[in-house]
């Protein structure tokens, strides 16, 4: 391939770019709740008469545990998003910020735009509680949310990171 041949601008070959927003979607803390209550209980039995019943502890923590753990882990699968300068991935589902044909604004009037019912990106049906979407229209013609906890600052990122992929400039690691 020569010097001046044009790159591969292909998926899979393509350089994401620096990370401009991450959101985890679940935090580990949430697993040590069990464990916190049961050692809560365990003392409340060690200082109470009676024996500890150690069989339902350890039943209630395996269970409490367990119940954390998939949670924890499909909200990092699937309620997780991170904003590169090329990418945008919303749960499991990854677009190029090129196949965005337009952004929309934010609704500050009462009635209710058309992106606002469109689905969320990733392969849930609406954007997850506690998040707020934004409405985009991509280059297949679909309307689709994306959508992020802090939805203004999403905004503002994804905003100036399609401005430059629509200007042609490289990814700031490839300057």
């Amino acid at each position: 391939m020569s010097e001046d041949a044009a790159p591969d601008r292909s998926e899979d070959h393509r350089e994401p770019g620096a990370t401009l927003l991450r959101e985890p979607g679940g935090s580990w803390w949430v697993v040590a709740i069990g464990p916190v209550l049961i050692v809560g209980t365990l003392v409340m039995e060690i200082l109470g008469k009676g024996r500890i019943h150690w069989e339902v502890l350890t039943i209630f923590g395996v269970v409490l545990v367990g119940f954390s753990l998939l949670q924890v882990i499909a909200a990092r699968q699937h309620v997780s998003m991170h904003l590169t300068e090329t990418t945008l991935r919303e749960g499991t589902e990854t677009i190029d910020i090129a196949d965005i044909v337009k952004i929309f604004p934010e609704n500050n009037g009462v009635e209710p735009q058309d992106w606002e019912s469109a689905p969320a990106l990733g392969e849930l049906h609406a954007v997850p509680r506690r998040r707020k979407g934004i409405g985009l229209r991509l280059a297949d013609g679909r309307l689709v949310q994306a959508w992020a906890r802090d939805v203004d600052r999403l905004r503002t990122e994804l905003t100036e990171a399609h401005l430059a992929v629509k200007m042609g400039l490289p990814p700031k690691g490839n300057r």
